[in-house]
């Protein structure tokens, strides 16, 4: 059950919902009800130990610098 950044193309505002994989329903913007959304990418947390899992520990980083 990830959740999910959504951004209204109405009114702009962006917000976060938690989608069950149950859900049928369309994303609805909470600030003027409209379902005239779309979903954002988000960026993961990079810190320098590496990726953050959802455990709360870290991998390696993905990629090392070459040279």
């Amino acid at each position: 059950m990830p959740i999910y950044e959504f951004s209204c193309d109405a009114c702009q505002c962006q917000f976060e919902k938690l989608v069950f994989t149950s859900d049928q329903d369309e994303p609805q913007c909470p600030s003027c009800c409209s379902t005239n959304v779309c979903k954002l990418i988000s960026a993961g947390t990079i810190r320098p130990e590496g990726i953050a899992t959802g455990s709360g520990g870290f991998k390696a980083p993905v990629c090392k610098p070459s040279g």
